[in-house]
């Protein structure tokens, strides 16, 4: 398993039939594009409102203006040596070696996206010595979001779903943590909301069904190992926190108490990510919300609290959920991990990058080829905010370009639900 992106090898058949090489990962070099645009103006905006949001003295500022500086207009650097950080080993196997000097933005996209948010940890200080060592940069923007009257009204809206019966309630936290995606902080920072056109589903591909089929309930309903048989655990790879986080812990909820499995592994980020990536932190924050609300939603709060005190639900925070690496380049101990899992969900878009390589595929392109690789049942749920996309039947795509032309893709009005239970050990469509 390469620790390095390397050059497309040549083609080799996958569960559909052969494939022609894949497309090339996609970079930032072309003024106009969508990568572009987040090298230029979105990392600019969140170094501004990290100055903007903490009291940072001189030198934390100064290291922010130098960071700016250097993605814009200089080449990519090795992270700060001077401080106790334990990852520059693994960055240097990530690409390190061979991306130092170049610019930002002609190395492939998912990577100098990724490493940007390392630097800009370097800068504030997050891994140093000193005082702001260990503070979320991003830490008043998500309060403030998760503290935010919206979240009142959602949570409230928990109460009416109580009279449901399960498979409905089911439905409705499904596609509640489908949509939180909406909520990702990063995303806002410069794509103001749109609606979606009426010509086109803003649902581009439903395997819900599928996924249900994979996760039924135990024949008691609460509890107990699931009917689909073996240990029945879920495997959940969060993206934002906030109020994307709290519906992603509403349907592990769920989840656990009708049975659908007996034990939930939630995936989150080592350190700060993405402005709104979910840490460790960011989980008992959202936690603690809910067991603070009223209604229903302090239901769900303490049993969770309950889930995570006796083993039920635990969280997980690989070095690799940083990775700026395809999921097809994962080490083998998280490999085997999600082998052993009844599902493993990904959810929001970088995941969904990370998923199914961050190339431009045709869209049309079978989402069970792109995750070929995977070891076991898979399923994407996202929010379309960036260009990759795969498994839309001709029909939806046609109507998609139809209703907006190319917009569809970054607009984060469409969403999809994709499952693939197919394994055969190559990387996506023809990458080993």
């Amino acid at each position: 398993m390469p620790d390095t992106p390397s050059p497309s090898p040549s083609p080799s058949p996958s569960p559909s039939g052969p494939q022609s090489a894949p497309p090339p990962v996609l970079l930032a070099d072309e003024p106009g594009s969508f990568p572009h645009s987040v090298l230029a103006e979105r990392h600019p905006a969140i170094i501004r409102q990290v100055r903007e949001n903490l009291p940072f003295g001189p030198d934390r500022r100064r290291a922010l203006d130098a960071l700016l500086d250097n993605c814009l207009r200089g080449g990519i650097e090795p992270p700060d040596t001077g401080t106790d950080a334990d990852d520059h080993d693994r960055w240097a196997a990530w690409g390190l070696r061979e991306y130092t000097g170049r610019s930002w933005f002609q190395v492939p996209w998912l990577w100098s996206e990724s490493y940007f948010y390392r630097r800009l940890l370097d800068a504030t200080g997050w891994f140093g010595p000193g005082p702001w060592r260990g503070v979320d940069p991003f830490r008043p923007v998500k309060l403030a979001e998760l503290g935010a009257p919206e979240t009142d009204e959602e949570l409230a809206a928990l109460d009416g779903l109580t009279g449901l019966p399960a498979q409905r309630r089911a439905d409705a936290l499904l596609h509640g943590s489908l949509w939180g995606n909406r909520a990702d902080l990063g995303f806002r920072l410069s794509a103001p909301a749109t609606g979606a056109g009426a010509d086109a589903p803003p649902l581009v591909a439903d395997d819900s069904a599928r996924l249900w089929a994979l996760l039924p309930p135990s024949a008691s309903g609460a509890g107990g190992a699931s009917a689909a048989g073996g240990t029945g655990t879920l495997c959940l790879v969060a993206d934002n926190a906030g109020r994307e986080l709290v519906p992603d812990l509403l349907l592990i909820d769920h989840l656990l108490t009708h049975g659908h499995v007996t034990r939930a592994v939630l995936h989150v980020k080592p350190y700060p990510y993405y402005v709104s990536d979910a840490t460790p932190a960011d989980v008992l924050a959202a936690v603690r919300r809910l067991t603070g609300a009223q209604g229903a939603a302090a239901g769900y709060g303490r049993r969770l609290w309950d889930a995570l005190t006796d083993g039920r639900l635990t969280v997980r925070a690989h070095p690799f959920s940083c990775a700026p690496l395809p999921y097809s380049d994962m080490p083998d101990d998280l490999r085997a991990e999600f082998a052993a899992a009844t599902l493993t969900v990904f959810k929001g878009d970088l995941n969904y990058r990370r998923l199914v390589g961050d190339r431009r595929w045709p869209p049309t392109t079978p989402f069970a080829d792109v995750t070929a690789y995977f070891p076991g049942p898979v399923a994407a749920l996202r929010t379309l905010k960036s260009d990759v996309i795969s498994g839309l039947a001709p029909a939806t795509e046609a109507a998609l370009v139809a209703a907006e032309g190319q917009r569809w893709r970054t607009s984060g009005t469409r969403a999809l639900i994709q499952v693939s239970t197919v394994t055969t050990g190559q990387g996506p469509a023809g990458v080993p």
